[in-house]
């Protein structure tokens, strides 16, 4: 099967990146309290059904699943960059990373008790952000929590050439507005049980949302 350009672009673009990547953003500890108050309740909720693990997808050099896992839970990273995962590997050797794409997950059905999606959809084109939901509701087991963070908008199309260092990019950032992104995670089977959306501040801050959601049925 034929991988589609647009991961091609991300895998090639977070491989250019990967260093500056790490070394520029920002540790869990370094947000802003509403987001890591977030992925608090996203951790408790997880500990508290015990459905089975965590996936954090998108997990760049791992710094998010670090933080999960200090806060007591079964947590491992996957991303579509192998540099990412080797950055990852090396500062955490103590958790698993794997290199894979959220498209197409080499996990089983209803596996999971939590997916963390922490700012790793937006380079998808909406399009195919169906197929993306339908891997999270498939991989998450009954009752399974999914936290889902990451730019929005009001539909701006970004296509950089530099990012990070002023490294060579070639991926797209789709910056969708709130309401889309909860259409398409109602569609895909989830209950949107809780949403944070934070404004665009000055300095060029993007707007971010943050859905908490449990599969339906």
């Amino acid at each position: 099967m034929t991988e589609p350009e647009y991961l091609a672009a991300i895998r090639e673009s977070y491989d250019t990146v990967a260093a500056d990547y790490t070394a520029r953003v920002k540790s869990p500890d370094e947000l802003d309290p509403l987001s890591r108050g977030m992925l608090a309740v996203f951790a408790e909720l997880v500990r508290g059904d015990a459905h089975g693990p965590v996936a954090d997808l998108g997990c760049g050099p791992g710094k998010v699943t670090a933080h999960l896992a200090a806060l007591g839970m079964d947590v491992f990273g996957v991303d579509v960059s192998p540099r990412m995962i080797d950055l990852a590997r090396t500062a955490h050797p103590g958790l698993r990373f794997h290199v894979g794409s959220m498209t197409s997950l080499t996990l089983g059905d209803r596996e999971l008790g939590g997916v963390l999606a922490h700012y790793s959809t937006h380079h998808t084109p909406p399009d195919e952000l169906p197929l993306v939901f339908a891997e999270f509701r498939r991989v998450l087991s009954p009752g399974g929590h999914l936290l889902l963070s990451g730019h929005a908008g009001g539909g701006e199309i970004l296509r950089p050439e530099r990012a990070y260092g002023g490294r060579p990019v070639s991926y797209t950032s789709y910056l969708l507005p709130a309401d889309t992104i909860a259409g398409l995670l109602d569609r895909a089977g989830f209950e949107v049980t809780a949403r944070l959306v934070q404004p665009a501040g000055e300095a060029g801050r993007r707007q971010y949302a943050t859905f908490l959601a449990v599969g339906r049925g």
